[in-house]
């Protein structure tokens, strides 16, 4: 009975192979059509994707397009290439504003270029392009089904582009530049007021402050130290307890040593 049952599924099999075969050499657009959508229908989005190219210029402008192009954005995405979802499902929209499809293809559309977004360490020029197609997204459709995640997915790749920012302002403190890391990390903690890095960046600014100041000439090491103090208060009044306190109360120590040498 097994034996009956494999050699049925394999028959199976090779009937629906060789079917696909014959509808891709077909240059009858509408078996071409048909394959493609059995195949979408049961999961075959590859083989569906070859058939759906073939065809997609010819049958635009046709009562079946709409079905047609629904279907191949789908299939892009359900194959994880996501530029070309994207691209499509915007066609989509734009083609067939009206259709009950539109609000779907719209966020798969925004959704599919957050899928491109890279990690925080990379150019993040696709997490811009992603923030803004899904606030779009947001704007076109206040009461979407799909605004909850849409605002999930905009928080989590601006937290990226943030976490972005603090590492390339932390980056010039690690190979001791102070005076960038100074101005980079100013406009960091004045450009995110909330954000989770907020700690770490005001005791890279100390630190920053603490050596460009021990470490200058004469003329500059008054101006600079009292910027290394004000650092310091910043640190403290934000966070008492911070972890960084016995790093932050020794660099102090220092400044306000430094700066006797000033009053006398």
């Amino acid at each position: 009975m097994k034996k009956i049952v494999s050699l049925l599924l394999l028959l199976a099999l090779f009937t629906s192979c060789n079917e696909y075969q014959k509808a891709l050499k077909n240059e009858d657009i509408s078996v071409k059509y048909e394959m493609g959508t059995k195949l979408y229908e049961s999961g075959k989005y590859s083989k569906a994707i070859r058939l759906f190219e073939q065809v997609a210029t010819t049958y635009r402008g046709k009562p079946q397009a709409e079905k047609l192009f629904y279907m191949f954005s789908q299939s892009y995405y359900k194959t994880n290439q996501f530029y070309l979802a994207g691209y499509q499902f915007e066609s989509f929209t734009s083609s067939y504003p009206k259709s009950e499809k539109a609000e779907e293809a719209a966020f798969l559309g925004a959704k599919s270029y957050s899928k491109l977004s890279p990690t925080y360490s990379l150019d993040q020029t696709d997490t811009h392009k992603a923030i803004e197609k899904l606030q779009n997204f947001i704007d076109s459709y206040p009461n979407s089904t799909y605004l909850a995640e849409a605002n999930v997915l905009v928080k989590n790749l601006a937290e990226k582009i943030e976490k972005k920012v603090y590492e390339n302002a932390k980056g010039y403190n690690t190979i001791s530049d102070y005076k960038s890391a100074l101005v980079a990390l100013n406009n960091f903690i004045n450009d995110y007021p909330g954000t989770p890095y907020k700690e770490d960046a005001l005791y890279y600014r100390l630190d920053s402050a603490y050596k460009l100041g021990i470490n200058s000439v004469k003329d500059k090491m008054e101006e600079r130290l009292l910027v290394a103090q004000k650092a310091h208060s910043s640190l403290i009044k934000f966070k008492p307890d911070t972890k960084y306190k016995e790093k932050a109360d020794d660099m102090l120590a220092r400044v306000e040593q430094d700066l006797q040498k000033f009053t006398k």
